[in-house]
């Protein structure tokens, strides 16, 4: 395959600017998605009557509706009834609404899996439940929880490239305007695929580093 270097060269600040912008993005959605994960593990733990239930049906509604429907609510239906909101913004809230019941999960399933009988012993030396919650339980949930953490953080990297269909200038946007203006499918995909990877991959190993970390902190070598 005869690859246009010159085409390639030329097409690299293009690239640069869509990684930009999904590194922008994905730091945002991640951060906003690992905070109200969090919050709302820590709530479905401690079975806050009617919050508890408004959180599930969130968690159901993210996670069962494809992310491009929920862009297209957002981008194109909340104007009608007067909420307007930049592509930027739309696509973080996205993006946020999205990862943010997966990270609830992976929270939640964190805290679950802290023995009872250490939930015990810091109630019966005098804990409350904020410091029961704040020295016990969130520690160990974390470190059992990073592996799911960190794979929702990917995933929630790679679903940027969905953000093209309200207008964003993302990755998959520049790659599909190179090939209908220049007809130069292989270098313009060969270029999309080298600018996930090098956003992809350290963050893949930094995660892979920490999990190694946490682990042998946890149980040793």
């Amino acid at each position: 395959m005869n690859l246009d270097w010159e085409f390639i060269v030329e097409s690299l600040p293009l690239y640069g600017d869509a990684m930009w912008l999904t590194v922008k993005l994905a730091f945002w959605a991640i951060l906003f998605s690992l905070i109200i994960g969090l919050l709302f593990s820590v709530v479905l733990y401690y079975k806050v009557s009617v919050i508890s239930g408004v959180i599930v049906a969130y968690i159901e509604l993210s996670r069962n509706t494809p992310l491009l429907v929920q862009l297209f609510f957002l981008y194109y239906g909340l104007p009608k009834i007067g909420l307007h909101m930049s592509e930027m913004t739309c696509a973080i809230v996205g993006l946020t609404f999205l990862g943010g019941s997966y990270m609830t999960e992976a929270f939640r399933s964190g805290i679950e899996a802290v023995s009872k009988s250490q939930i015990e012993s810091g109630l019966s030396i005098g804990l409350s439940k904020v410091q029961l919650a704040r020295h016990v339980i969130l520690p160990q949930a974390l470190a059992i929880s990073i592996p799911s953490l960190g794979a929702n953080a990917i995933f929630l990297l790679k679903e940027t490239s969905i953000v093209g269909a309200i207008a964003l200038m993302d990755l998959m946007n520049v790659a599909k305007d190179l090939i209908g203006m220049h007809y130069k499918t292989a270098e313009s995909l060969t270029l999309l695929v080298l600018a996930y990877l090098v956003l992809i991959l350290p963050l893949s190993l930094v995660l892979t580093w920490v999990e190694r970390k946490v682990r042998y902190a946890e149980f040793g070598d």
